[in-house]
């Protein structure tokens, strides 16, 4: 015998994740693509940090699921940052650990302190990054 109250309690949280992934997967997906420079590889770094958020979906109630998602795709990209140094955009010319923080804290509005705790970094050396990635990109534009 079906119990519908436990398929119902199944049904919504997918609605709820589902809706979000449609809401949050453009700019999820830009995010990673700063990141990355090429799209295969950010379209794989999203779809990881999707998969480790709905695995969490339910322990995420109450909490912004949009946090939850960056914070798994930039742990993610910076265990394989190395993979994606040069690539292609106007980031290219960075680091991955430059290109982690200026999308932080310039795109993504994140403020310098958590970018900080979220990277294991401190304060300082989050402003030292992003000041650098900075100054880098706009030599380019002087050139």
């Amino acid at each position: 015998m079906w119990d519908m109250r436990a398929v119902d309690q199944r049904a919504d949280p997918y609605a709820e994740f589902e809706a979000f992934v449609a809401g949050a997967a453009g700019r999820l997906l830009h995010v990673a693509l700063l990141l990355t420079g090429e799209p295969e590889p950010a379209r794989r770094l999203l779809a990881g940090a999707l998969s480790r958020t709905y695995a969490n979906w339910r322990r995420l109630r109450g909490d912004d699921p949009y946090d939850f998602t960056r914070q798994e795709l930039c742990a993610a990209f910076a265990r394989t940052g190395w993979r994606h140094h040069g690539g292609a955009g106007v980031l290219a010319r960075l680091s991955p650990l430059e290109r982690l923080v200026l999308v932080l804290r310039i795109y993504e509005g994140v403020a310098e302190e958590v970018t900080a705790a979220q990277l294991g970094l401190s304060a300082d050396r989050v402003r030292v990054l992003c000041n650098r990635a900075v100054a880098a990109l706009r030599s380019r534009e002087a050139a």
